[in-house]
């Protein structure tokens, strides 16, 4: 075999042994015991929506009129 494919071959072998490491190490040590749904974030759960600040003169749909009134018939 020719130096090429030895090197080739040790570089292979060694990232595999790298990625090994690298996936062991930062592998999660979150413990799942008592059956409980904590995913170890902490803080306090807020499922609404963020107020978001609009420029003048722009709505919301939903903030919209609910019911339009029919237009009186022009009379020309």
């Amino acid at each position: 075999m020719s130096s090429l494919v030895v090197d080739l071959v040790l570089c292979g072998f060694a990232y595999v042994v790298l990625i090994y490491f690298v996936a062991t190490m930062t592998k999660s040590k979150i413990s799942r015991k008592n059956g409980n749904n904590d995913d170890g974030d902490g803080g306090v759960e807020d499922f609404s929506p963020p107020k978001i600040d609009l420029p003048p003169g722009v709505i919301w749909p939903s903030d919209g009129p609910k019911s339009k009134k029919p237009a009186e018939p022009v009379e020309i």
